[in-house]
């Protein structure tokens, strides 16, 4: 095929670099506390997946699918009325509570049919106790904690420790239990965190070469700037040299901009110009698990929501999202250590290879970018994986691009 006027599928051409107190409960609207979801058609793949891993029957599945998608149509409504929607997660019967300041809100998010609660703390405060910590391994990182975040669901600010064999790790540690109970540290047990970049055949979105033999990493979005200059959205870390990117052995996209650095306070985004005549499908590839899932927008998942990814390596995967905004200690082999801010856990599976690939809810809302993972053991099934991705809506509003959709 000619290069000038080939086009990428996301997610199907992918690759790897050549590194490797209390809180208040919820009040639940009266009856039924969801709206009653219409019968939708959900993409085969992700209901078998979470089929299989829930031990329930397909019809079981799709229905839970179904109830999650219509309470995220209702939140995203409710986010347009001016109601916080940023701490809303999935509670263990599936129903979507947003956290909120006031009883006005509370009876707006009721009268919509989502369950409400005003925390014993503040997410703002919750935030404020994050940004601390984030200063503090801004001065020096604590080599020994492997991530740090808000927990939206338990209210509190959740450490995650590997060892505290270093005396600045065990100085970020007091510091974060100086806020007594809204902090929990925990001990992590899991291999350190890793960026997924690797050496591996297959299809590829070659690093730096024409080579398909050589390093490469998954593609994510396209998107537009306000001039329309195509850009492919992507994982910082795979276009760390602002390097030129190649499909079968043709160059299409080339680096412009990304946050991230070894060894320097990162931001795992970036941005690569598409290159005339190319372009970046607006559907993710599904690798044959499930029928390419059209792109329709950028609506941020609640926690607890299904969500699934697309790469080169792990090729269609998926399971849920824990948590926003996490800090993350990332260790490269050969490479200093690196702090990452603002990623998202997900139980969804990635090996080395899937870096940059595109993630997406099964009503077609695209959530972001893979990052990295500390379980490169993962088997690929349902809710297997730990894994980091960069949340999609934060790339596009700092660069200032517009996520491209499909008609």
């Amino acid at each position: 095929m000619n290069k000038l006027s080939r086009t990428l599928s996301i997610g199907a051409i992918a690759g790897a670099l050549a590194l490797t107190g209390g809180m208040a409960a919820a009040s639940q609207p009266a009856g039924d506390p969801t709206p009653a979801p219409s019968p939708r058609t959900q993409p085969s793949g992700m209901v078998k997946a979470l089929a299989d891993s829930l031990g329930v029957s397909v019809a079981e599945a799709e229905r839970k699918l179904d109830r999650q998608t219509a309470q995220q149509e209702t939140l995203e409504r409710l986010g347009r009325s001016g109601v916080p929607t940023r701490s809303a997660y999935f509670d263990a019967k599936g129903t979507l509570t947003v956290d909120v300041a006031t009883a006005r809100q509370a009876a707006e998010v009721e009268a919509a049919g989502l369950a409400a609660r005003i925390p014993a703390r503040a997410p703002s405060a919750l935030e404020g106790i994050k940004a601390e910590l984030d200063r503090l391994a801004e001065k020096k990182l604590p080599v020994g904690v492997e991530s740090w975040h808000v927990d939206p669901v338990g209210n509190k600010v959740v450490v995650t420790v590997r060892d505290t064999a270093d005396a600045t790790s065990r100085a970020f540690v007091a510091a974060a239990r100086s806020h007594g109970p809204a902090v929990t540290v925990e001990t992590s047990t899991d291999d350190a965190p890793q960026a997924t970049a690797a050496i591996s055949p297959g299809s590829k979105m070659n690093i730096n070469t024409p080579d398909v033999n050589g390093g490469y990493c998954s593609v994510g979005f396209g998107a537009r700037d306000q001039q329309g200059r195509q850009y492919l959205a992507t994982a910082g870390h795979c276009i760390k040299g602002l390097d030129t990117l190649y499909f079968s052995g043709s160059s299409f996209a080339k680096g412009t901009q990304t946050r991230f650095a070894h060894g320097y306070d990162s931001v795992d985004m970036g941005i690569a110009a598409i290159s005339s005549g190319n372009s970046v499908t607006t559907a993710v590839g599904g690798w044959g698990v499930v029928s390419n899932t059209p792109v329709r927008g950028a609506q941020r998942a609640a926690v607890g929501s299904t969500v699934c990814k697309s790469g080169a390596t792990t090729k269609w995967t998926c399971g849920t999202i824990s948590s926003y905004n996490h800090s993350v200690t990332y260790t490269d082999p050969g490479q200093p250590r690196t702090l990452v801010k603002g990623l998202a856990k997900s139980s969804v599976c990635i090996h080395k290879g899937d870096s940059g690939g595109a993630w997406i809810t099964n009503q077609g809302q695209a959530q972001g970018v893979t990052s990295g993972s500390s379980d490169l053991s993962c088997d690929g099934s349902f809710g297997s994986g730990a894994s980091w991705m960069q949340p999609l809506d934060d790339l596009l509003r700092y660069y200032g691009l517009t996520l491209n959709t499909a008609s």
